[in-house]
């Protein structure tokens, strides 16, 4: 069959691994993003950490005790996990594969040390980092969720540097300063993105072999 009519495959989705210290306004962004863009999903990490006040099982996190998700990490079922800040977070495998393997976009909310499990799993995948504007603005960020105590505010700015150190693993960095702004940037990233040759090229397989006929 000649190439002018083998019909061209459906296109495989973007993973996009989105990092970021806690407090950069990474989540904010990322509901933002999904909510104007029917064509990115996040996965829904399983975690091991306490529901917020506000968060849905199944939406925010799929919340498990750690016997569940020691279970889930020794048959194999995570594409990426890690301990952050005590807690167990993990992003189960087949759910992200099904929907890439589906030509849909997915984002991946995780820390550097999930990202570079992601990165060595699937080399394809897109980084974007997150950053806030100061560590002043950050410190406030922080506090004026008013959740936690001193020493956890200190202990979430320690961890917020070396989180930030691994900025350089990223292929973007996208400031958190005007939200909007920010949000900007990041939809333009997955538009870009989405306008390369390949993927453009089988979206746009019975237009192009018109304009060529």
């Amino acid at each position: 069959m000649s190439s002018e009519t083998t019909p061209a495959a459906a296109p495989r989705g973007t993973l996009y691994i989105v990092s970021a210290p806690s407090g950069a306004g990474k989540t904010s962004l990322v509901k933002a993003l999904t909510a104007s863009d029917p064509d990115v999903a996040v996965s829904v990490s399983h975690t091991t950490r306490a529901p917020r006040p506000g968060e849905r099982d199944g939406v925010d996190y799929h919340f498990v005790d750690a016997e569940t998700f020691a279970k889930m990490e020794r048959a194999g079922l995570f594409l990426e996990h890690a301990t952050v800040f005590d807690n167990h977070y993990g992003t189960a495998r087949d759910e992200v594969l099904a929907r890439l393997a589906g030509g849909g976009d997915v984002i991946l909310e995780i820390d550097w040390q999930g990202a570079r499990q992601v990165r060595a799993a699937l080399p394809g995948s897109v980084g974007i980092f997150v950053l806030p504007p100061s560590r002043a603005v950050l410190e406030q960020r922080l506090r004026a969720r008013g959740q936690d105590s001193e020493a956890v505010i200190l202990r979430r700015m320690q961890d917020a540097v070396r989180e930030m150190s691994h900025y350089e693993e990223y292929d973007y960095l996208v400031v958190n300063e005007d939200f909007d702004r920010a949000l900007a940037d990041l939809s333009a990233i997955l538009r870009a993105r989405r306008l390369r040759l390949a993927p453009q090229r089988a979206r746009l397989a019975g237009a192009l072999r018109d304009l060529l006929a």
